[in-house]
């Protein structure tokens, strides 16, 4: 690690390179993000925990940590990195804080980067301990060491603190039988499952894009087997390696046997690391392979989630306008009734009028006929007198009768 901040201490773990640790999943292998967190010590000693904003999280105590905030942690404290798959209880990444003299626990503690980028390995000390340093038991030493817990030290002896140090002892993980989900329908979901979200979640529309999704579900079992093999090799080998440091160490305490002896079986044990570090390599390879296959399957469903969004929003918007057209037409419907009421109610104040009118004329029509009746009419004869100006047929003759003639004539003369 190096010093950053105002801390005295600061130790980086995550999968990527560049860190303090490196913690390659064995089971799955997006658990641990590139950079996942920091532990840091400041001036008073005290260390600290921050997530850097991983995807599954860190947990103290069993309670998620905030992004991007430093908690500060004691002895006996639980620390968990990511969470746990659906077939299991327990993370994988799970430790709790001691305090151990540096003597005592540095046989236990995994190399850091920068001490393995520091030998003369080339480009191939990058990748050198990817799984034994998630194992972190590269540097255990015999394999009878108090049951096999790999240690990450949280000490600062580079400043020559000999004291008591708070350092991580993680919980043993060395079961390596890896029971994968048989192939079928729900293998994406299974791998999907803290670490991205499922890529079977939605149906198929096409025959197409079915035919795509069986290829890429092909193609995800066929690179999880490859895993699940090399896995298995690199854990024969990572025994092997164990096996031949314990008999080194034994030959090297028992001072009997020749150096002869001891260079073969140095020898034996630089090839099997070398073998180690190969497969290592190539599974290193292949998780990264399989995090590219998954990223853009991620991106696809992105892109697909992306679309159905827009679709939503111009369906919702298409919606909204339909609401408005509607309420504009209902208003335009309110509008016209009431014009139309309007009308009608002209309509019949004009009908009441042109009644009123006829009965009117008809009252008037009616009092004229009885004028004409009464005052025109011979009482004699029942003849009319405006009938008699013409020819008068009538034999009688009276003064009344004579004078209305000579009145009408006079007045039709003048």
């Amino acid at each position: 690690g190096s010093a950053g901040g105002r801390g005295w201490w600061r130790e980086r773990g995550g999968r990527g390179f560049g860190l303090t640790y490196q913690l390659i999943s064995k089971t799955c292998p997006l658990m641990i993000s590139r950079y996942h967190c920091v532990f840091k010590q400041n001036a008073q000693g005290q260390w600290t925990v921050t997530d850097n904003k991983s995807l599954n999280g860190v947990w103290l105590n069993k309670e998620r940590l905030d992004p991007l905030k430093a908690y500060p942690i004691g002895e006996r404290d639980q620390i968990q990195l990511g969470v746990p798959l659906d077939n299991k209880e327990t993370a994988e990444y799970e430790y709790e804080v001691i305090k151990e003299e540096w003597e005592k626990v540095s046989p236990f503690l995994a190399p850091r980067n920068d001490q393995l980028m520091g030998k003369p390995k080339g480009a191939r000390t990058k990748r050198k301990l990817s799984l034994e340093e998630s194992e972190a038991s590269g540097a255990e030493g015999p394999s009878n060491s108090r049951s096999k817990r790999d240690r990450v030290s949280c000490d600062s002896e580079p400043l020559g603190r000999s004291c008591g140090r708070a350092e991580l002892a993680k919980q043993p993980t060395e079961n390596m039988d890896v029971k994968l989900p048989s192939p079928g329908p729900s293998v994406e979901e299974d791998k999907a499952t803290v670490y991205s979200n499922p890529l079977n979640s939605e149906k198929a529309t096409s025959l197409s894009h079915k035919d795509q999704k069986a290829s890429n579900l092909a193609q995800s079992w066929t690179g999880l087997e490859m895993l699940r093999q090399t896995l298995g090799n690199i854990m024969k080998l990572k025994v092997k390696v164990e096996e031949k440091q314990t008999a080194v160490l034994r030959v090297k305490k028992s001072r009997k046997s020749g150096q002869k002896e001891l260079r073969v079986m140095e020898q034996e044990l630089r090839e099997l690391q070398d073998q180690l570090c190969t497969e290592q390599e190539h599974q290193q390879q292949r998780v990264e392979q399989l995090e590219r296959t998954f990223y853009e399957e991620q991106q696809q469903l992105l892109e697909k989630q992306q679309g159905e969004e827009n679709l939503k929003e111009q369906l919702a918007q298409v919606l909204q306008e339909h609401r408005a057209l509607m309420d504009e037409l209902s208003r335009s419907k309110k509008d016209f009734e009431e014009i139309i009421q309007a009308k009608n109610k002209e309509l019949e104040e004009t009908k009441e009028e042109k009644e009123k009118a006829r009965a009117q004329k008809e009252e008037v029509l009616s009092q004229m006929n009885d004028v004409l009746e009464n005052e025109l009419q011979c009482t004699i004869c029942s003849e009319h007198f405006i009938e008699q100006i013409a020819e008068v047929h009538l034999t009688h003759q009276y003064s009344a009768s004579l004078r209305w003639v000579f009145l009408v004539r006079f007045y039709m003369t003048a």
